[in-house]
């Protein structure tokens, strides 16, 4: 960490000879999908970044010194929260020196706020993986809890910029309900599928299969952030066959190739799977995104016929 303090440091020198003509409020957000829902609320009052790549796992974000700097200039912090970012933000956050996205400032927006989290664990063991004791953080794939991120964020917006706050709420409700349309949509496009089953490479779809009536048989990580083994896997199939299941769903940090030697096992299709805006082309927006989604898993069931 010290040379990467030192790096930011020289970067921070570089920066502060320079002055921004630009009045909007500069937002950072920790991963692509939360800067996506920042855009639609802030519109032209603010200025986004996010830290994470789209194709980037959101555990295990490469820190950089210039991220110390982005966040050192930062007006607002949207972060997941729920640990996950745990692994890499926190050490940033403390080199950055920056009061206005300290804990408890309103700049410091933390999306998991009001979230009913799901699989919450009642006892905290490592020894089961990488756990997150305040619940599963992946919950940004299911559209019902977009509404309270997006509420979270412009509720913040209005406290550091409250000059601005009537543009923000007018943002949010227009936000709101383009996302109760398509979300309809979503359903029933997804309706005929409901009790579908499928695989999934890490418990990071447990909210979308929730939502939309879904059936997760099991996972290729025997336990969460551990790398699958031969025996589990050959548990994985012997699930995968009892039940019938014939899609996996793998996003663009996983191991593809795991996916695949599993699915010639057992006759099922493997499906790519981003959960994040930009990881694919044309999907810049959280709605973009989601139509994505949706459409590739029906396309995958409807191939299993």
């Amino acid at each position: 960490m010290n040379l990467l303090k030192a790096s930011a440091l020289a970067l921070l020198a570089i920066a502060a000879t320079g002055s921004s003509a630009l009045a909007q409020v500069r937002v950072v957000a920790t991963t692509p999908d939360l800067a996506a829902v920042a855009r639609e609320i802030g519109g032209d009052r603010v200025s986004v970044v996010a830290l994470a790549k789209p194709t980037e796992d959101p555990h295990y974000v490469d820190a950089k010194p210039s991220h110390i700097v982005t966040l050192s200039r930062a007006d607002a912090l949207i972060e997941g929260g729920a640990e996950l970012e745990l692994g890499w933000l926190p050490p940033l956050l403390e080199n950055s020196r920056n009061g206005k996205i300290s804990a408890g400032a309103p700049g410091r927006i933390v999306a998991s706020d009001g979230i009913k989290l799901l699989e919450i664990p009642t006892s905290f063991d490592r020894s089961k993986g990488d756990v997150h004791s305040l619940g599963n953080p992946h919950f940004m794939i299911d559209p019902v809890n977009v509404k309270i991120v997006a509420r979270n964020i412009a509720d913040h917006f209005a406290q550091i910029d409250p000059k601005s706050a009537a543009t923000y709420r007018g943002n949010l409700t227009r936000f709101n309900a383009k996302l109760d349309a398509r979300y309809a949509d979503w359903q029933k496009q997804l309706a005929p599928y409901r009790g579908a089953k499928i695989v999934t490479y890490h418990k990071d779809f447990v909210y979308l299969a929730n939502r939309f009536g879904l059936n997760i048989v099991d996972e290729l990580e025997p336990k969460p952030g551990i790398a699958p083994s031969p025996a589990h896997l050959a548990q994985v199939i012997g699930k995968m066959k009892a039940n019938n299941a014939k899609v996996i769903l793998v996003q663009p940090f996983q191991n593809r190739r795991t996916a695949e030697t599993v699915a010639r096992q057992t006759g099922a299709v493997v499906v790519d799977m981003p959960q994040q805006p930009g990881a694919r082309s044309n999907t810049n927006t959280y709605f973009d995104l989601m139509d994505n989604v949706v459409s590739t898993l029906v396309g995958a069931f409807q191939a299993q016929k």
